[in-house]
């Protein structure tokens, strides 16, 4: 019976140890788990945009703004039409068969009061347009002088000589000149002929 009791305690035993031996597999397999996920978030957080993401992005972008300037200058395109169809008078369907001078004359005043009028309308835009760009310009100088930011004027170059020529001067005529406030006498006057 003891020799069965050490039996059954070796089996016991190796159960236990293989079931510590289990445990610690467990475990280790849970951690390297662990550092798998976090070295995967890091990954994932590091290289968001990988090159083939950042060449689809680039791609879609300049899809989506050849999209865009295509519809602005469809918008554009119609704009212009319809402007153009609002501001040129037809022609009248008999203009070729119109024959009495009174017509034509009619016709001919009606298309220069008309382009008078437009041509007042492109003045009178063209100033706004001036005087606008004028404000703008003012009001950047006074932004900019708000900033500190004023053009800065460009410093002339000046040569050392010259500077130091101007110094020589200064001091030289700081220097009292006795002979030249004395009176200059006629050599001749006292001479022996």
């Amino acid at each position: 019976m003891v020799a069965f009791r050490n039996r059954q305690d070796d089996v016991e035993e190796d159960e236990a140890d293989k079931a510590r031996q289990a445990e610690r597999e467990r475990k280790k397999a849970e951690v390297r788990k662990r550092l798998e996920e976090a070295g995967r978030m890091k990954k994932a957080k590091k290289g968001f945009l990988t090159p083939e993401r950042k060449k689809k992005l680039r791609k879609l972008l300049m899809l989506k703004a050849a999209e865009d300037l295509k519809m602005q200058q469809q918008l554009r395109a119609e704009e212009r039409h319809r402007v153009l169809h609002d501001r040129i008078l037809p022609m009248p369907v008999n203009f070729e068969q119109m024959t009495d001078p009174d017509e034509l004359e009619d016709l001919a005043n009606e298309f220069r009061e008309r382009i008078i009028f437009l041509e007042t309308e492109v003045y009178d835009l063209s100033y706004t347009v001036r005087q606008k760009d004028f404000v703008i310009n003012e009001l950047t100088i006074a932004v900019n002088n708000l900033r500190g930011k004023f053009v800065k004027p460009t410093l002339k170059r000046t040569n050392k000589t010259e500077t130091q020529f101007d110094k020589i001067k200064k001091q030289n005529a700081a220097k009292v000149d006795f002979r030249a406030k004395l009176k200059t006498v006629d050599l001749h006057k006292f001479s022996f002929q």
